[in-house]
């Protein structure tokens, strides 16, 4: 028996480097802004300032963990309103099925972070090293003191710009300007030091060296994407109908688009040569591809050069390859979107949305709550009088300081006849609340002898709050609790 039958197999692959090849087009541009604007985003959002009273840092978008809210420019999220964050996850959740459902992959190849930052990364690469060429060309040299000096110099900028993404992203949870100043003074929390070497070392690994491993790999999206798509997707794809048997041909040479026995497919490789996952989409459908679209911005620009139509590889849907097999024009892009499935979910991510958006707009500037003091449930006064106890709490949820005047009713909110009630610690029925501050008041409701509220037992009443500077009111429900036979 020799040694190879006694050795398990060897199931690891060391990863094979890809170098994409620069490439020009319509789906390249478009990459471009998006980049662009998502990046911008992403480093500029912490900076941007909004007035936020004194107590508060004045940005824009703020995650303030010590207080458990979260502040969008206007909107102020408080952590009993934790339903608005989970209403957003769902619908991102739904958007994503949403455009899966449509397009394909189209979020792994435009907008997930992943595939931005890799981008950026590869770009850098270009910069320094050269296009496809050099770079292989570098690759395989030996060791010298250019290899040295431009490695040095791509992985200097990688640094620079995984430095800056850690950066921005802790500063999304205190004030910007003040954590970057203890940031290079040293004062800065060691929780920040750490996570910014967290988020630096990921992004400079994941964007510089493991790039499509991520998606291959560490993201289950391909393999659940199955799941999202039919046979209306549109997604990247091959016309191989039109481009075998592939070759060279002779200029002028009648192809599969002119009526002539060869394929339109000349095999340059340019659709391989630009694919930053390095397959070849001509082989089919593949968990590994991000549809990019690079590949059909490369293969289009050949098409043009040597005369053919454009679309030899394209967004294209599983249901029109038999038409198109047979000659026909495939359905328009538009009865491939809207169809049930993709209407549905835009329905129920609407829908979401709306009621998102009615919730916050109708929702209280302040919130009540309000707890009766059970021991004694009541106490009988010198008078005879009933008085029951209550602990109100005021959250006030706005950037100053407000005064609210407290008033109690019926169930029905009429004036409750032979009550009377009184706030603690102040001259009449007016408190003051500080501005982004939850406050407690003690309160009593006093019933008058030999009233029905004092003889009626377990009696439902209403305490009224109202905000003296706007108007606004709102009240909770409670009982009053009176003699009982």
């Amino acid at each position: 028996m020799s040694q190879s039958d006694i050795d398990p197999p060897n199931l690891y692959a060391a990863r094979e480097p890809i170098f994409p090849r620069r490439v020009h087009g319509w789906f390249r541009n478009l990459k471009w802004i998006i980049m662009a604007v998502t990046l911008g985003i992403y480093y500029i959002t912490p900076w941007i300032r909004w007035d936020r009273g004194p107590n508060l840092p004045d940005q824009a978008v703020l995650v303030d963990l010590a207080n458990r809210r979260f502040f969008f420019f206007w909107i102020e999220i408080w952590p009993h309103e934790f339903y608005f964050v989970a209403g957003l996850l769902v619908m991102a959740g739904l958007g994503l099925f949403l455009f899966t459902s449509a397009l394909g992959r189209v979020w792994c190849g435009y907008t997930c972070p992943q595939t931005v930052w890799t981008d950026l990364f590869i770009l850098t690469e270009r910069w320094v090293e050269g296009d496809r060429n050099a770079r292989v060309r570098l690759w395989n040299a030996p060791w010298d003191g250019r290899k040295l000096r431009l490695r040095l110099s791509k992985w200097s900028i990688w640094l620079v710009i995984a430095l800056m993404t850690g950066g921005a992203w802790i500063f999304y949870f205190t004030d910007a300007p003040s954590l970057l100043r203890n940031l290079f003074t040293g004062q800065a929390h060691p929780v920040a030091y750490i996570t910014m070497a967290v988020m630096t070392a990921t992004t400079f690994i994941f964007g510089g060296f493991a790039r499509e491993q991520i998606c291959i790999y560490a993201c289950p999206w391909p393999r659940i994407q199955a799941a999202m798509m039919d046979e209306d997707t549109l997604t990247v794809a091959y016309r191989d109908w039109r481009g075998e048997p592939r070759g060279k041909i002779r200029r002028d040479e009648p192809t599969r688009s002119d009526g002539g026995a060869k394929g339109d497919c000349i095999d340059c490789m340019a659709c391989v040569n630009v694919c930053p996952m390095g397959i070849d989409i001509r082989d089919g459908q593949q968990l590994e591809c991000i549809t990019c679209a690079l590949c059909i911005d490369a293969c289009d620009d050949v098409m043009a050069r040597i005369g053919k139509p454009r679309g030899l590889i394209d967004y294209m849907a599983l249901k029109d390859e038999t038409a198109e097999r047979a000659g026909s024009k495939p359905k328009p892009i538009l009865k491939h979107i809207l169809r049930p499935r993709t209407l549905l979910y835009f329905v129920l991510w609407s829908g979401i949305g709306i009621a998102l958006l009615v919730a916050l707009f109708m929702r209280s500037p302040f919130d009540l709550n309000v707890t009766p003091v059970r021991n004694p449930l009541y106490v009988t006064m010198a008078d005879g009088a009933i008085r029951n106890t209550y602990i109100l709490r005021l959250r006030n949820k706005q950037g100053a300081e407000h005064e609210f005047t407290i008033s109690v009713a019926d169930a029905d909110g009429m004036v409750l006849q032979g009550a009377m009630l009184e706030v603690e610690g102040v001259d009449g029925t007016t408190v003051p609340v500080p501005a982004d501050a939850t406050h407690s008041q003690r309160v009593y409701v006093t019933a008058e002898p030999g009233s029905e509220l004092a003889e009626g037992g377990q009696v439902e009443l209403r305490l009224w709050v109202e905000d003296t500077s706007d108007g606004v009111k709102s009240k909770i429900d409670t009982v009053f609790h009176g003699r009982s036979e």
